[in-house]
């Protein structure tokens, strides 16, 4: 399975009216696991890079609600980036994949929904070391 079959994009259905819009994510229906977690991300610009980890437990879906960023994404062999640009768009994230959000908007509002509480133990933020541990399985 390509690391594009495993980070799909996933599109979540704007269920607005003439009212506005409105787009319902829910645990383990639009989203492929239960929400433990939710964080946002914001006041960042086109300098700055966060994530910059891998995962062992944790699973997360990255959605752009405001502006835009982009999210690099790597196993080690293969890479892609994404952007982040639409409010009903996002891209999930399994165990054991590397990350890095960049060039953000200045109106971006990048949001986290992860499957498990923050456990500072669970990440890897060395790059040598999550290659190290991907090639010892």
């Amino acid at each position: 399975m390509s690391l594009r079959d495993k980070c799909p994009i996933l599109e979540f259905k704007d269920q607005g009216d003439e009212r506005g819009k409105l787009v319902v994510i829910e645990g383990e229906k639009s989203i492929p696991f239960a929400i433990q977690r939710v964080f946002y991300i914001y006041g960042s610009d086109a300098t700055v890079v966060r994530g910059q980890h891998a995962n062992r437990e944790s699973e997360f879906v990255l959605i752009n609600v405001a502006g835009s960023s982009k999210v690099r994404i790597t196993d080690g062999k293969e890479e892609f980036v994404v952007e982040l640009n639409r409010p009903m768009t996002g891209i999930y994230i399994p165990k054991m994949v590397w990350k890095d959000m960049y060039d953000f908007s200045d109106d971006s509002v990048l949001l986290v929904l992860a499957s498990t509480h923050y456990d500072g133990n669970e990440y890897i933020r060395d790059y040598d070391a999550y290659l190290e541990e991907i090639k010892n399985g």
